[in-house]
């Protein structure tokens, strides 16, 4: 029996909404992440970007649970000598709220160029406007 290998002519790709409203961070990012790299797809594999498009509303409600909201903190470094950045959670939450699924769902993704690829298929955005009409999303419930 041969392993058969989709190509990249086959691969079909669907869009997908998602209302992160009272959705746990973590839990949210994990499901994401699945769609995005293809892993719910039955021929899956691995070295293909063959997920799914996921368009994200209401970024702005995503719930942590514990402490997470005080103590959770984003590092950055500008690469010079003293160019540390510390973000905590909520202050991105006030400025950028749309960033913490980005960074959730970027951290569960490969760390190579596939990753860099797919988390372009990532679209996050506050509020519950977006302009992925033209696409007819489906609604996908976590």
């Amino acid at each position: 029996m041969l392993t058969s290998s989709i190509k990249k002519d086959e691969i079909k790709r669907d869009w997908f909404i998602v209302d992160a409203d009272n959705k746990t961070l973590g839990r949210l990012a994990s499901e994401i992440a699945q769609v995005i790299r293809g892993k719910k797809k039955p021929n899956f594999t691995p070295n293909l970007d063959m997920g799914d498009f996921v368009v994200v509303i209401n970024a702005e409600k995503v719930v942590v649970t514990g402490s997470k909201e005080e103590q959770k903190k984003y590092f950055s470094h500008s690469g010079f000598p003293g160019g540390e950045k510390e973000v905590s959670l909520s202050s991105l939450r006030q400025k950028h709220p749309e960033r913490i699924i980005y960074n959730a769902v970027k951290g569960m993704l490969p760390h190579n160029r596939l990753g860099r690829k797919l988390i372009k298929h990532l679209k996050v955005y506050t509020g519950t406007e977006h302009p992925h009409v033209s696409q007819q999303p489906k609604q996908f419930n976590i």
